[in-house]
């Protein structure tokens, strides 16, 4: 029988490496991860650049899988540091993804962050 911090360190060494299914999960999860925290994480413009590099057909695999890995962490239900913590909740998440941008800044285009600043700007929009 698994305790809770060995069921917490599993789901992070999973997000951590690139697997199969993190596509998938990344899909499925996303978005709800985005509106949930929409004006409280200072790093929601990258990571959505993020998803739309990791899933154009022309960013190359290991970048996909890169950014994948680090978005998977993101919208990790369990984190290193609880994501309900006021002021430091993001921090390791920020982390993650920022490294992960910065590493693979080269295949995040124009157009992908373009597209996440219309994203952000239409959300953010009273009324929605």
């Amino acid at each position: 029988m698994t305790n809770t911090f060995e069921t917490a360190e599993l789901d992070l060494s999973r997000a951590l490496v690139p697997m199969p299914q993190q596509e998938e999960r990344v899909r499925r999860r996303f978005w709800s991860k985005v509106k949930k925290t929409l004006g409280r994480v200072p790093f929601l413009d990258q990571a959505v650049a993020a998803y739309y590099a990791a899933f154009d057909p022309e960013t190359p695999r290991h970048a996909k899988a890169i950014l994948l890995a680090a978005l998977a962490y993101f919208i990790l239900p369990i984190d290193l540091v609880p994501d309900l913590l006021a002021g430091v909740g993001f921090t390791d998440d920020m982390t993650v993804l920022l490294m992960a941008v910065q590493s693979m800044a080269a295949h995040i285009k124009p157009q992908h962050v373009e597209r996440a600043r219309r994203y952000l700007a239409d959300e953010e929009q009273p009324g929605r």
